[in-house]
């Protein structure tokens, strides 16, 4: 891919690497973290501009995330209620409702964090607007991520090269197994807090006389 990326102008990169990185982030899988790296190198090597690259990498990340947000909230809530009557146990109206409360309670963690795992930095952003989490609080999340990410994506490729790559791939299963330990945990402890407050607000069997 550096080969590639030697051939065409730097000013074509930049756009490439923002445009792949948004797209991802929308929710199409693209290997937008596998071309940011081979940008870094590139930049090592005086292609691009490492910090103009970043820049870029962030936008794409932010914007991306942004239209996916905008997608599953306008197009998230009717797959879920779809899927609820296909696989009522799964995303019927009590799951879908512990999910909406570990995402009113972790969900800005989730959106950043999640720009540092692989899977789940294609399913943030839809997911954040299909469960309905303000726009205010998801763009701060996804800000910092965001440009978190993607400076450090572009800071580490630039100085220890393909590496870098390696380093990034290993954390992301590494950071997905750690996710998906901490959501089952999470939904456990609010799905035992839902069947309380429900055993709580059943009236009690009237006394006969």
């Amino acid at each position: 891919m550096i080969e590639w990326l030697n051939t065409i102008p730097s000013g074509v990169i930049y756009l490439v690497v923002a445009g792949i990185i948004g797209l991802e982030s929308v929710g199409i899988p693209l290997p937008g973290e596998i071309l940011l790296v081979s940008a870094g190198v590139a930049a090592s090597q005086g292609v691009v501009n490492p910090v103009l690259l970043g820049s870029f990498a962030a936008l794409g990340a932010i914007v991306g995330d942004s239209i996916g947000y905008a997608v599953g909230k306008r197009y998230g809530r009717k797959l879920l209620t779809w899927l609820g009557a296909k696989l009522p146990k799964h995303f019927g109206p009590k799951p879908l409702a512990q999910a909406e409360g570990l995402f009113e309670r972790w969900g800005a963690w989730t959106v950043f964090g999640g720009r540092f795992v692989a899977l789940l930095r294609i399913l943030a952003g839809p997911l954040a607007g299909s469960l309905g989490m303000p726009y205010r609080k998801f763009l701060l999340a996804n800000a910092t991520g965001g440009i978190a990410w993607a400076g450090l994506v572009t800071a580490l490729s630039y100085a220890f090269g393909l590496v870098a790559g390696q380093w990034f791939h290993r954390f992301s299963w590494i950071g997905l197994v750690i996710a998906v330990v901490f959501a089952w945990w999470s939904t456990r402890v609010i799905q035992k807090r839902v069947e309380r407050a429900e055993a709580e607000e059943e009236p009690e069997p009237a006394k006969s006389a």
